[in-house]
């Protein structure tokens, strides 16, 4: 695929965790976005932001501190850039009976402690930014 051109790709659940962290330390996101189990592939594309996540199987995760159920995908894409991953495919948050897909997550800027996520459907979810603490 020509979005993947000139990736820097990791393979393997250890080699994918370290450069999944190390993406969202750079960009300034929270260490516990993405709670990952069994990583196969990690890959960047530093010109444009473009980034995947591949897993053997779909991953749900609840982040305890605010009861909310998330789904991953066992492929993740999106782009990221500081503070932000938009265009974001692979990863759903439960609302009620639903679940819908969630497409931009930007932690706030100048700092509020929030994160905010943005589903296709237009609504908009905030939350504290230590919900996604690593380990959460």
């Amino acid at each position: 695929m020509a979005e993947k051109e000139g990736a820097i790709v990791n393979k393997g659940h250890d080699e994918g965790m370290k450069m999944a962290a190390s993406l969202l330390q750079e960009f300034e996101l929270p260490a516990g976005l993405l709670p990952l189990r069994e990583v196969v592939e990690v890959g960047f594309v530093k010109a444009t932001g473009y980034m995947w996540i591949v897993q053997k199987k779909k991953v749900e995760h609840e982040f305890k501190m605010i009861s909310k159920l998330v789904s991953y995908d066992s492929e993740i894409t999106g782009y990221i850039s500081k503070k932000k991953i938009k265009k974001l495919k692979g990863v759903k948050a439960k609302e009620l009976m639903l679940w819908p897909p969630v497409s931009e997550i930007t932690v706030a800027d100048p700092p509020t402690g929030k994160v905010n996520f943005k589903s296709l459907a237009g609504i908009t979810k905030t939350f504290p930014v230590e919900a996604f603490a690593a380990g959460q």
